[in-house]
Parts: C-alpha cells; sequence; structure tokens
C-alpha cells in the first residue's frame, strides 16, 4: 500500500512541476491557476495532498503492527530501524511540501515549526537558519524546500524501499500470524510470490488508488489566502503529525518537548529491538493474552490521565507562581518530566511485579500509554485549542 501511495505521489508529483512556480511572488499564484485554469488541475491536487497524508498514517500503522506482532525481533532488527528512517522521510517529505503553497496556513506552520528548533541548545539558531535560508522564512526557504521535496526525500525513499524489501526477503518473508498457545512451525507453509502475491498486491493497489480518487473528488486539499507574513492567523498551528509536539510545548519547557523527549522516545524506538527480553514471540499480537490485557489497560489509564493532566496544566498547575526562584527550563522541564518518567516507571514495575509480566510485556504497556498520550495531545491541538491557542470545551466548538 505504501509503494502504491508512492507511486501516486510520484506520478502527480510530476503534473504539478509543470505548473508550479518555487518563488515568494509567483507560488500561490501558480496553485491558482493549476486549480481554476488547468485541467483537472485541482483533482491532480487533490490526489498528491491526501496521498501524502494517507502514507503517514499507513507507514504509522505499519510500524504499529510490526512492533505489535513481535516483527522486529531476529533476524528483523536491522529492518525495524529502516522503518523508522522511512517514517522519518515521509514525515520529512510532507513538512517540505507543507510550504509550497505558500499561504496563510502553510507559511505560519513552517514559521512555528521552525521556531521550535530555537530551543536546541548551542546550534538552534544556527538550525534555524541552515533550514530556513536565512533569518527569516523567504526565497532562500521555498527553494530549499522545493529541491528538498521534489529530489532529495524522493530518491532517499526509492532507496530505503529498496532496500527495506530486499531485507524482508532476506528474512524469508513477513512475520506470520498465529494465536498466542499456537506453537511456531520451523517449517512454515509457503506459496509462490508469483502470481498468488503479486495478485493480491494488485487488488489491494486498485482498491487503494480508487479511493484515493473518490475521496480527492469530494475533499479539496486545503488553500487558505496568499502568505502575509505581517499576519498572523490566530490560532496558528503546526501540520496535524507535528501538532503534538506543539502541543507538548503548553505542558514542558521548550528545552524538553522539542529536545530532549524526542530524542529519549527516538532513542527507545531505536533500541527496542536490540533489548533482551524474556523470550521472543513473533507473529502474537500483543505479545500474549495477558499482554493484549495489560495494554488495554495502559490505553485506558492514559486516556483516563492525559486529558485531566492537560485541563489541570491549562486552569490550575501553575510552576512560575509556584515555584518562582527556580529556573525556568528546571520548574518548567525537569520537574513534569520527573513526574512523567516516575509514572512510566511505576507502569513498567507494577506490570512486573503485580501482574507478573515478562518483560516484552511490561515494556509494550509503556509504549501503548505513551502511544495513546501523544495520540490525545495531537487530538488535543488540532480540534481542541481554538483563538490565542487557548484551551476549547467540546462543547463550546
Amino acid at each position: 500500500m505504501s509503494l502504491v501511495l508512492f507511486l501516486l505521489l510520484a506520478a502527480t508529483g510530476i503534473l504539478l512541476m509543470f505548473v508550479y512556480e518555487p518563488s515568494p511572488e509567483r507560488a500561490y499564484d501558480s496553485i491558482l491557476t493549476l486549480q481554476n485554469e488547468v485541467f483537472f488541475g485541482k483533482l491532480v491536487r487533490n490526489i498528491h495532498h491526501w496521498s501524502a497524508n494517507f502514507l503517514i498514517a499507513i507507514v504509522f500503522l505499519h510500524l504499529l503492527r510490526v512492533y505489535f506482532t513481535g516483527g522486529y525481533h531476529a533476524p528483523r532488527q536491522f529492518n525495524w530501524l529502516i522503518g523508522l528512517a522511512l517514517l522519518l522521510c515521509v514525515l520529512t517529505s510532507n513538512f517540505t511540501g507543507y510550504l509550497l503553497p505558500w499561504d496563510q496556513l502553510s507559511y505560519w506552520a513552517i514559521t512555528i515549526c521552525t521556531g521550535m528548533i530555537g530551543y536546541v541548545p548551542l546550534i538552534g539558531e544556527w538550525l534555524q537558519g541552515l533550514i530556513r535560508g536565512g533569518p527569516e522564512i523567504g526565497s532562500a526557504t521555498l527553494i530549499n524546500f522545493y529541491t528538498f521535496h521534489t529530489t532529495v526525500v524522493p530518491v532517499l525513499l526509492i532507496v530505503l524501499m529498496g532496500w527495506h524489501f530486499w531485507r524482508v526477503r532476506k528474512a524469508h518473508g513477513v512475520v506470520i500470524p498465529r494465536a498466542p498457545n499456537e506453537e511456531l512451525d520451523e517449517k512454515p507453509e509457503s506459496v509462490l510470490a508469483l502470481p498468488n502475491l503479486l495478485m493480491r498486491e494488485f487488488a489491494v493497489g486498485l482498491m487503494l488508488v480508487a479511493f484515493v480518487m473518490s475521496f480527492s473528488v469530494f475533499v479539496n486539499a486545503p488553500l487558505d489566502q496568499a502568505a502575509n507574513p505581517g499576519m498572523s492567523p490566530n490560532p496558528a498551528k503546526a501540520p496535524w503529525y507535528f501538532v503534538g509536539f506543539q502541543e507538548l510545548l503548553f505542558h514542558f519547557h521548550g528545552l524538553f518537548a522539542v529536545v530532549i523527549i524526542p530524542l529519549v522516545v527516538a532513542a527507545a524506538l531505536v533500541l527496542l529491538p536490540y533489548l533482551k527480553y524474556d523470550h521472543q514471540v513473533g507473529g502474537v499480537w500483543f505479545v500474549s493474552r495477558k499482554g493484549r490485557r495489560l495494554g488495554g489497560a495502559a490505553a485506558a489509564i492514559a486516556l483516563a490521565v492525559t486529558p485531566i493532566w492537560v485541563v489541570l496544566d491549562e486552569y490550575w498547575i501553575d510552576y512560575a507562581a509556584w515555584l518562582p526562584g527556580l529556573p525556568p527550563a528546571l520548574r518548567g522541564g525537569t520537574l513534569p518530566f520527573a513526574v512523567l518518567l516516575s509514572l512510566l516507571t511505576g507502569l513498567y514495575m507494577a506490570s512486573r511485579g503485580r501482574f507478573s509480566a515478562s518483560r516484552a510485556e511490561a515494556t509494550q504497556a509503556v509504549f501503548i500509554f505513551l502511544l495513546v498520550a501523544f495520540a490525545i495531545l495531537t487530538v488535543t491541538g488540532v480540534w481542541f485549542r481554538g483563538a490565542g491557542m487557548a484551551l476549547v470545551w467540546p462543547w463550546n466548538l
């Protein structure tokens, strides 16, 4: 499915390049020309836009399937890392393409995201200038993003996808799903890739293309007014796939929200296949029946705790007033981060001790808690932040 979406993106992207002009003076007008004067231009842009967004979801869901079925254990550890690199490239592709319409939505979203980079210690301003091509978002930024979006990132995706598929074949295919108590077949029954797998993938690909095209007919890609650097929309938000990090800025100091927490999570994901587990179960969803129950409990805890924490932090928690003598990074970063680590440690230890979970089951419970919590933060940032990024109650939407 990811390959089909990539091919759709490549085909529609090539067509868009015939009309698009990567300059601040002409970019927005070229999009209007594409949508209003070019035959099927709006449809082509819609297909490109929604294929890119669906690709994020499908790659992310694929990684979740690999994790929850134990498909990252030997001999597939390195392929997990390639999958993470593919997700990073897909996000980079979407991020660099987000600015190209040069409208208010895209301009200020990129302004917010590049502004977050300023929290990186020592080299934050240098990184901002490198990405923007200067101190402000302008012509150099657009050229940089256009070049990366149309050349560098597609080449990386092609290389990584080919490498990923080759590693799957080298590992004798994907992990075969099985029941928790089902014995692992040392010589599982195999089927020929041609024509069995090819016909199945072809049918799924056709259905996916039909869905994307149908969706693109009825739902247009967003296009706001032309970018105005002197007037920010209210609220101004990051792209939806980065809104979770923007939401973190309301609850953690920028150093923790933008640097420390993402780096800790990224390091954990990289090390995940190489941790020592009690037993490596491949093909069983959520490790075991106990793992499923613990995962459900962790999700329920996250569903309860995260919204309460967001509301309390919005209306009640005030570290600056409570601890005026402490540096902002300490009271707004180290302190809440320590609380989060204590909660995760408690969840892990309770899973291991009280419920006699294996290391894989307990680790999975922590993973699910973080996954659900971040999803709630993303939903909050997308739908429940209004003017001035103030929290909006559901009944006031």
